[in-house]
């Protein structure tokens, strides 16, 4: 019998070791390794004629032309937001992973999906970390459909594909995959080795057999997902359900995406009756006091395929320590301070003895550079203690030697502001419109000191 071998794996970026050590030389994270055990390959059969022991087919090789194009069917999951985040609903044998904090709602918002799509579809719910019990009182305290959907409590991943080829299931659901495991394998569930070959065993039993699906995973303190990071490359879509517990919102982004668009955004508000979709976020993020104060600005932000309006907050104070605070939160912070030295070089407005905060309204992440301009703006709208009109909207992105870059979809960002009410854009000189806008008065700017010269 052949021995086992035994391998460390980095969490961080999958990289293999022979051995253990503290640092991973691959990616320089410290304690990230993991062990796990290899399973010796059975050897090959020695073939009747060739040499390399293979019996099989060869697979027919094609020009790219000469493929057939078929259109990929989708199951609408009834949720708007969902379908949007998804590319437009759920795509047959493929897997979806879930991600998110304690508490974010991962399970509430796939008992909510399946509840609705077992009525149309054969669903099966496989939940290893709560007892069917439970997931019935959840069902029945947010008044869900429970007499189509089909739920087994079972953890061992060949007892589950036992089930799923018994009951046929259109769509499978996998809660969670840290606890899933294989017998085969001697380590503890949630390791690196039997996250990565169970996750393995239930997506090539899902590609064979066009099923849908469905694994919820944990993240780590912080914020990504845990486990080998060989985890996010054998799906095809990776979801993360981000929001505070002490906020009512919810956003599902998408953070890979082999149907649809990478980092689209789907808003969800946590109510008694389980999450329901937010069809107008901008309406939501832009509920401000009728006395706007000094600091707060809006802008657009571009997210998958829709424009999102979202307040930007700054705070300019003394500082009271010899090294002064720089905090944010929804944006980066060493941008930030990037960003600060840009104003003092070419806006002439120095805020090196100051703390710094700012904040994106709504707990939304601006991931993009188009908030440049607005949070600097509103930097010096909180330094001045002079507030910005209300009507006004700004965005843009500044470069390190003060000049005002394009951002994309500009004329839909425009268009979006100007249905909320905005009359007046400051914008960069590249992305100004061919066509004017109706009741909006655009200012295009080439330089940081003309934006400033504006307000």
């Amino acid at each position: 019998m052949a021995k086992r071998k035994t391998a460390f794996v980095c969490n961080e970026c999958g990289a293999d070791h022979p051995k253990w050590q503290g640092q991973c030389s691959a990616c320089a994270a410290w304690n990230t390794l993991s062990e796990f055990v290899i399973d010796p390959a059975t050897p090959a059969r020695a073939a009747s004629s060739g040499r390399s022991g293979y019996t099989g087919e060869l697979a027919d090789v094609q020009r790219l032309d000469q493929i057939e194009l078929t259109e990929t069917p989708r199951i609408a999951t009834g949720t708007a937001e969902l379908d949007r985040v998804l590319g437009g609903g759920l795509v047959p044998g493929s897997a979806i992973l879930i991600g998110g904090h304690p508490g974010a709602g991962k399970s509430t918002l796939l008992l909510q999906t399946l509840c609705r799509l077992a009525a149309q579809h054969p669903c099966l719910y496989i939940t290893g970390e709560e007892s069917p019990a439970q997931v019935a009182m959840r069902a029945e305290r947010l008044q869900l459909p429970r007499d189509q959907l089909k739920l087994a409590a079972e953890t061992d991943v060949e007892r589950i594909l036992d089930l799923a080829r018994k009951e046929r299931p259109k769509i499978l659901v996998i809660d969670s995959i840290q606890v899933m495991y294989l017998t085969a394998l001697q380590s503890a569930p949630g390791s690196v080795a039997q996250v990565r070959e169970s996750a393995a065993a239930l997506t090539r039993f899902a590609k064979q057999t066009g099923t849908v699906l469905l694994l919820v995973g944990h993240v780590t303190k912080d914020g990504t997902l845990a486990g080998p990071k060989v985890l996010e490359h054998m799906i095809d879509c990776s979801l993360m359900l981000e929001g505070s517990t002490d906020s009512r919102f919810r956003t599902l982004r998408g953070l890979k995406n082999r149907f649809g668009a990478v980092n689209e955004l789907g808003v969800f508000a946590m109510t008694q009756e389980g999450l329901k979709e937010v069809k107008n976020p901008s309406a939501i993020f832009l509920n401000r006091a009728d006395d706007i104060a000094s600091g707060s600005l809006v802008t657009v932000v571009w997210e998958g395929t829709r424009p999102l309006l979202v307040e930007l907050q700054a705070l300019v104070d003394q500082s009271h320590f010899g090294n002064p605070r720089r905090v944010c939160v929804g944006l980066e912070q060493n941008r930030l301070a990037m960003l600060l030295a840009v104003l003092h070089r070419h806006g002439g407005i120095q805020v090196g003895d100051q703390d710094v905060f700012a904040n994106v309204v709504g707990g939304v992440k601006v991931m993009e550079t188009g908030a440049d301009l607005a949070l600097l703006l509103a930097i010096v709208s909180s330094f001045r203690d002079r507030a910005l009109p209300r009507e006004l909207v700004v965005f843009g992105e500044v470069g390190l030697s003060g000049e005002i870059r394009p951002v994309p979809q500009g004329q839909e960002r425009l268009s979006e502001a100007a249905k909320h009410g905005f009359r007046k854009a400051i914008i960069g000189k590249a992305n100004q419109p061919r066509t004017p806008i109706a009741g909006m008065q655009v200012i295009a700017v080439s330089t940081l000191a003309e934006a400033l010269e504006h307000i």
